[in-house]
């Protein structure tokens, strides 16, 4: 087998495979801008005041907001001051969904912030670091005549971070705080129809529990859960492009196998970065549609980290391949000090993920962010993180610049040659410049898009149709690492095409040193004349 295919396939194949490639890429952008909704949506929920007449709370007795076993509720505190009904007795019940709804395993996840109306008073301000200490309880039921299951308890702290906008004084007491909204709960699944939220804000002030947070009026929830439409999509995408990568992934390493030497480092990563790929397509989430798998969440990051981990991998060594730096390469030890980074960084990241969604695999209402060391951690590790991204960024940006002057010295050696062969490396140059451009315009359209889907509203105009920017870039750029992925494998396969004896040996040393392939040559017999193998 003489080379990969990226260098033996005509021009005019080369084009109309690029151009099926473009054609998917543009589909699965619209797949998500116009046939997936919005990926999220996002649902309010004021709490209703329930009265607790029993002496000694029972942890399972349930409140209800409404229904028949509806609790007795009053309006507002004054009401239950003027009916001497102690705060401790109070308690704040939210159902979710609202009423007439019910929420569906199509949702996937669900996550519940958590605002607290604080109204301004002089005698009651809220002190500087005041803690609001909250005892919550969360059950479900999967039909409106059986009872409440309890699924969670737990007693949380969360930090207010308040701001009174105008003066302190006697006129302006009964305004609102201005407070930042809390990390309150999430749920890695929702297999459950209804649930139910039972909150209480205890008053000890010998302890000093929620002494100094102000006098609360009302509490607000506001739940985020994934569309079951987009959800519906994104499984079907995965399901399509799964068989997709798996078959070229089989092809791919077969060829490698039926060829005379063994598989030299590039072909071995290429291969790796394929089965990455292969394991984050796979749709297991089917299964967390009839099953109540909390650990979905925490998986899927788990999946992402591996596939971004080899991606990035990928590039150093496919750049370092095809270095002429006098260095022998074709071993992974070469790579030690670049790859090693990538590693570290996403053992930290797989660490801060399983200190805060491990944990919530017991207690969905722990958060990293309710604290001021968890949130100051978190902070770092995302800036660490997006400082990291740019730093590595700007290195392949760099190594590539060292291939593409390599490459361009070596274009020295060309007018020497005859016209056809000429042409015939003018081309190859060409399409691996091409590649490594592409590589490059895919990892900023990464950053780009993610930082288009921050900046801008969820959805845009289109005519009459309606484009969802979020789903949009949740697709495309899915579907856009599949292809890259999938071209990669494909064009860096042996091509099966032969060359005469003298021809084949000619091209192939010369392919090496027009491209800059630092590849340690392997010998092989072919038709009983010694030439150098290389797999591009």
């Amino acid at each position: 087998m003489a080379g990969a295919i990226i260098e033996n396939m005509s021009s005019k194949k080369l084009v109309i495979f690029g151009v099926i490639l473009l054609l998917f890429q543009a589909l699965s952008f619209m797949v998500g801008g116009l046939i997936a909704p919005s990926p999220t949506s996002v649902m309010l929920y004021m709490a209703n005041k329930c009265v607790d007449t029993a002496k000694s709370h029972q942890s399972t007795k349930w409140f209800m907001p409404w229904g028949p076993n509806k609790c007795e509720i009053i309006r507002s505190f004054d009401e239950a001051m003027a009916k001497k009904i102690e705060a401790n007795n109070i308690v704040f019940a939210v159902h979710i969904p609202q009423q007439n709804m019910e929420m569906s395993p199509w949702f996937q996840f669900m996550l519940v912030i958590l605002q607290l109306d604080i109204a301004f008073k002089m005698h009651n301000q809220i002190e500087e670091g005041a803690l609001a200490t909250v005892d919550v309880a969360l059950a479900y039921r999967d039909d409106t005549l059986s009872e409440w299951t309890e699924m969670a308890h737990s007693v949380e702290q969360r930090e207010l971070k308040c701001k009174f906008n105008t003066q302190k004084n006697y006129e302006n007491e009964g305004r609102y705080y201005d407070c930042d909204l809390l990390p309150f709960m999430e749920l890695g699944s929702v297999s459950h129809k209804y649930y139910l939220l039972n909150i209480r804000l205890p008053v000890h002030e010998r302890k000093k529990i929620n002494v100094g947070i102000g006098e609360v009026k009302d509490i607000q929830l506001v739940g985020i859960h994934q569309n079951g439409g987009f959800t519906k999509v994104w499984f079907a995408m995965k399901t399509f492009l799964t068989p997709s990568i798996l078959i070229v992934l089989v092809w791919y390493w077969r060829r490698i196998t039926l060829m005379t030497r063994p598989p030299v480092l590039l072909e071995k990563v290429i291969f790796a970065l394929g089965i990455s790929m292969t394991f984050i397509n796979i749709p297991v989430e089917w299964f967390s549609v009839g099953f109540d798998w909390t650990w979905m969440l925490l998986f899927g990051d788990i999946r992402q980290g591996i596939f971004y981990s080899m991606l990035l991998s990928f590039w150093i060594i496919f750049c370092g391949e095809h270095l002429m730096d006098q260095t022998e390469r074709n071993r992974f030890s070469i790579y030690w000090k670049q790859v090693g980074p990538i590693v570290f960084g996403s053992f930290c990241l797989f660490i801060f993920d399983m200190c805060e969604r491990g944990v919530q695999l017991t207690n969905p209402f722990y958060s990293i962010w309710a604290s001021d060391v968890g949130t100051e951690l978190a902070m770092a590790f995302i800036v660490v993180a997006g400082i990291c991204a740019c730093l590595y960024f700007l290195f392949l940006c760099f190594m590539v610049f060292q291939v593409f002057r390599n490459i361009s010295g070596k274009r020295s050696s060309l007018p020497a040659m005859s016209k056809a062969r000429r042409l015939h490396y003018e081309g190859l140059i060409f399409r691996f410049k091409f590649l490594m451009l592409v590589t490059l315009f895919c990892a900023a359209m990464t950053v780009i898009f993610f930082i288009i889907s921050q900046v801008m509203e969820g959805h845009w105009q289109w005519g009459s149709q309606k484009l969802e920017l979020n789903s949009a870039f949740f697709t495309g750029i899915y579907g856009m690492w599949n292809l890259y992925v999938f071209a990669i494998m494909f064009l860096y396969a042996p091509s099966h095409k032969r060359y005469g004896d003298n021809q084949s040996g000619k091209m192939q040393l010369c392919n090496a040193d027009v491209l800059g392939i630092s590849q340690p040559s392997v010998m092989v017999k072919t038709h009983g004349v010694n030439v150098t193998n290389l797999p591009f």
